[in-house]
Parts: C-alpha cells; sequence; structure tokens
C-alpha cells in the first residue's frame, strides 16, 4: 500500500505544506508566553510578584511605567487522525473502476496527513475506531517516525458491527494528553449520527477537520431488479425490487445526506472535506491545503 512512489508523493506534499493553524490545517501554534521566547509580541501591565528580569527597563527609564515583555514562543501541535475501521469502510473492494477500495484510500490520506505533520515537526496520534476506540498509535515527533506510522496502518483492519462516534470522542478526549487539531476521518454513515461526537470535539477545545470518504457507487448505485441488501455492519438483510424510481429517490437521499453533513460543518464554522475514493489522495490533500491558504 506504501511504495517508494508514494513516500515521493508524500514529500512533494510536505514542500508544499505550511504552518497555517488559523486556517484549521495542519500547522505550528504561536503562543503569547511572558519571557524569553522567539519574537517580540507587546507589553503587559507588571503584577506584584512578576519576574523582574522581563520589565521593560527602557519604557521605565523613559515613561515610569512597569511593563512586562511578551514574546512568541511556538508550540508543536498535537494532531489527532481518527480513523474510522468499521466494516462499512470496506466497500470498493470489487469495484474494478476503483484502483484502491475506500478503506485503503482512508489510509493513504490518514498517512499523508501524518507525514506533513512529522515534518513540520508536529506531535502526531492515529486511533483507529468504529464503535469503540481499536488501535491506537501513541503520540509520535518528528519524520523518523514516519515508518511506525505506515507499519500502524498497514496492520489496521476493518472490524465491529456499528459506528459510533459519540462514544468514541469520549473515551478519547478522557485520553488525550491536551487539545489540538482533530481529523476524522469517515464515510459517516454512523447509526447514531455523528453530530454529537463532533460537537463534544468543539466544547473540550479541539479543533475538528471533517473529512467524509466514499465510493461513486455509493452515490450512484446500479443495480436493478430483485436483490438482497446485506448491512455489514448490522449483519441484516433485505430483500428489495430496485426500480428507476427508487434508485432516483436512493441518489436524492444520499445527496440530502450530503448537503446535511456540509450544512452542519458550516453553520458551526467546522473544516469539510468530502472526497471519493476515485480521486487520488495527493490531489484531495492539495484541495484542503488550498482551501486552508497554504498554497495557491
Amino acid at each position: 500500500m506504501f511504495d517508494s512512489e508514494f513516500l515521493k508523493r508524500l514529500e512533494y506534499l510536505s514542500l508544499l505544506s505550511k504552518r497555517v493553524f488559523q486556517g484549521q490545517l495542519l500547522a505550528q501554534r504561536r503562543t503569547k508566553q511572558t519571557g524569553g521566547g522567539v519574537e517580540f509580541a507587546d507589553h503587559r501591565q507588571y503584577m506584584h510578584g512578576d519576574d523582574l528580569r522581563y520589565l521593560d527597563w527602557n519604557v521605565y527609564a523613559r515613561h515610569g511605567d512597569l511593563l512586562l515583555r511578551r514574546f512568541q514562543e511556538e508550540e508543536d501541535l498535537h494532531i489527532y487522525i481518527l480513523l474510522d475501521c468499521s466494516r462499512s469502510m470496506n466497500s470498493g473492494q470489487t469495484d474494478p473502476n476503483l484502483k484502491v477500495d475506500k478503506f485503503t484510500f482512508a489510509r493513504q490520506l490518514a498517512a499523508a496527513l501524518a507525514y506533513i505533520a512529522l515534518s513540520n515537526l508536529d506531535r502526531v496520534s492515529i486511533i483507529g475506531y468504529d464503535d469503540k476506540i481499536r488501535a491506537t498509535m501513541p503520540l509520535a515527533r518528528g519524520k523518523d517516525n514516519v515508518l511506525s506510522v505506515l507499519r500502524f496502518l498497514e496492520k489496521l483492519e476493518t472490524s465491529g458491527e456499528a459506528t459510533h462516534l459519540s462514544a468514541v470522542v469520549g473515551d478519547f478526549v478522557r485520553r488525550a494528553p491536551r487539545s489540538g487539531l482533530v481529523l476524522v476521518i469517515s464515510d459517516l454513515f454512523d447509526q447514531t449520527g455523528f453530530r454529537s461526537g463532533v460537537d463534544l470535539l468543539r466544547h473540550r477545545r479541539f479543533e475538528p477537520h471533517v473529512i467524509q470518504v466514499h465510493t461513486p457507487s455509493e452515490a450512484n448505485p446500479s443495480v436493478l431488479g430483485d436483490v438482497e441488501l446485506f448491512d455489514v455492519e448490522s449483519n441484516q438483510s433485505r430483500k428489495v425490487t430496485v426500480t428507476e424510481k427508487k434508485l432516483r429517490q436512493y441518489q436524492e437521499m444520499f445527496q440530502a445526506f450530503l448537503r446535511d453533513i456540509e450544512t452542519y460543518c458550516k453553520t458551526y464554522g467546522l473544516s469539510h472535506t468530502r472526497a471519493t475514493a476515485d480521486i487520488p489522495y495527493d490531489e484531495v490533500l492539495l484541495k484542503m491545503m488550498r482551501v486552508a491558504g497554504a498554497v495557491s
């Protein structure tokens, strides 16, 4: 899944990326700290007990004001990738029009995002989930850890009988050492709905970015006639007769599902990327960078 050509394309993406946390893409965050930092930011009023070493004596000599110098200090960003490993992510395995199935595509996206973050010296963790957290790659920093990331992703398998993002996020926020950017990579086929999980991330001061993936055949299936539909997550099946009318109704419902997700993200100012598995992962990443202002 991750050959030498894949790594070359990752390096190219890494060179294009910029540190734009304000754009809610991979970045290094800058915080204002009192004292020795990287770049002067501003002053604040002296308070009893403050370290006198950071008083601006030039300002005091000229104006008699007791002001402390504050500096911009770079703080490495914590990036968490929540990767959907439920069985619905297996879609596309038998589709001859796809080079990779949906789960492989999602893992390629996760690998590329993790590589860019590691190249920018941010801390990265990957969490595989379905109805609960199934596997966790601990926080890592630096490009030396890229092989660990690739090995972790190659070993991941789909599992579970449902998708439950809300329960997963509840567990995740208890484990996370601190807040940061959370990239949710999923088809969002969640029986309980995905909103409560993303809402919890927002309320706990994380920065969610929703990356929704699906296959072309999920949006526009070509089946007609008598078929038996099987739900891979609930193991339920149903025999139905698919007519042209029912096919159009399904397509309309699927488009409404996509619009609903987009509207939700816009309402709360969340970054949202939608991609089908027939589009190369690097094109998806470049689109995300353009939206965030990282590349023109």
